[in-house]
């Protein structure tokens, strides 16, 4: 096996089963090592540490895979994870009242780098280190095995694989290619998804629990639904009796796909499907003084690293402020952010700071984070990226 070894003082992270180990950590490593390769992470004194993937264009220059000396990392290896993390989901979708979920949720799952969502009798794929693109193979062969179903499509065309020094890769791995839309159900709902060029591997899971809050918060309310991509907080929101519902949203497919889930769930009335910039549209609102019950706030990653932390909390500031001012005493504020480098706190200082510009009275009721499909490890606390709040305002 080949070896690379780490700088004295720089093992405490593995000892704790921290799944990384960043570039500045490695003393030495074999010149003869490639990307995915499978190599022993080894103190300075020769203490034996984890085993993990080597990326040498990344600075995770380590993912480990495991941290049992005697286990090896084969194909056997990949089903028995796969099998673990699939069998932990199975409550989730054994009544069939979903059919679409996480079932592979990468480090949190002790398969870094690799992501498995499930839609109806579709999988989809993203795989985002050289580890986990190195077994991609065998690992689409054990979900097959796994889980029989009719094709296993490729989404690996994220930024991540760029930083890992790695080609964006999409097309079919086994089995047929995928429909131009998969329907799926979420509780009562049901959605069109593009799995093929959809956000995301098509849907956004992650939010599923957060949705099914809806019908708590919107009856015989109007509803603001920003970044609304294809309508599922707003489509919830409609369901659950909301007088009115507006879609904010760039993407004109999106919102044409919104119009289509509504009209799959018989809610076509009473929405109003706006194609326009959420910022300029939260301004234009203000400057006509028109007011919401509910409103959703659920951006895009406004951070994708630590040098964006700045520009990317003004932007969260920014929404936020114009929404608190929009909305009616007794309103809420639902809002989020997918930003894993903006901790929990940060965020919640962010939200603070504009309640406090926007001069309103703000209370929080309920913490939100991702959906139990998407587990974090204790080991790994940077899996926890979707963090929300509900407030109430006065």
């Amino acid at each position: 096996m080949k070896t690379v070894i780490i700088k004295a003082g720089r093992e405490n992270s593995l000892k704790r089963f921290h799944p990384w180990v960043f570039s500045g950590s490695v003393k030495s490593a074999e010149q003869s090592l490639t990307p995915g390769d499978t190599v022993d992470v080894v103190a300075s004194d020769g203490t034996w540490l984890a085993r993990g993937s080597f990326s040498p264009h990344s600075q995770i220059r380590i993912r480990l895979w495991s941290f049992d000396a005697h286990e090896e990392i084969s194909a056997t290896f990949f089903r028995n994870r796969l099998e673990r993390a699939i069998g932990m989901r199975e409550p989730f979708y054994a009544g069939g009242e979903v059919t679409a979920l996480r079932l592979v949720n990468a480090e949190s799952d002790g398969l870094p780098g690799l992501i498995v969502d499930r839609y109806g009798e579709y999988l989809v794929c993203q795989f985002l280190s050289a580890g986990a693109d190195r077994w991609k193979q065998h690992i689409a062969e054990a979900l097959h095995t796994l889980l029989p179903v009719r094709g296993i499509y490729e989404r690996s065309d994220t930024e991540a694989r760029t930083r890992e020094g790695l080609k964006s890769s999409t097309g079919v791995l086994l089995g047929e290619d995928p429909p131009g839309l998969v329907e799926i159900r979420e509780h009562d709902l049901r959605f069109h998804v593009d799995l093929r060029s959809g956000h995301k591997t098509g849907f956004y899971l992650d939010q599923r629990d957060n949705r099914a809050l809806m019908p708590f918060f919107t009856e015989r309310k109007e509803v603001l639904n920003c970044f609304a991509y294809t309508g599922g907080f707003g489509i919830c929101a409609q369901k659950a009796g909301a007088s009115a519902v507006t879609h904010i949203e760039t993407s004109k497919s999106a919102l044409e796909l919104a119009r289509m889930n509504a009209a799959l769930n018989g809610l076509s009335e009473n929405a109003v499907y706006l194609e326009d910039d959420v910022f300029t549209a939260l301004r234009a609102f203000r400057d006509r003084g028109r007011t919401f019950d509910v409103i959703i706030l659920d951006p895009p990653k406004f951070v994708s690293s630590s040098r964006q932390i700045i520009q990317g909390g003004r932007g969260y500031k920014d929404i936020n402020l114009l929404a608190l001012k929009l909305l009616r005493k007794g309103g809420c504020l639902f809002t989020f952010s997918c930003s894993a480098h903006v901790e929990p706190p940060l965020f919640y200082k962010i939200v603070a700071d504009a309640a406090v510009d926007a001069r309103r009275d703000v209370r929080i009721i309920r913490y939100l984070f991702q959906s139990e499909d998407h587990p974090v490890s204790l080991y790994f606390p940077e899996g926890l990226y979707l963090k929300g709040l509900i407030c109430r305002v006065w």
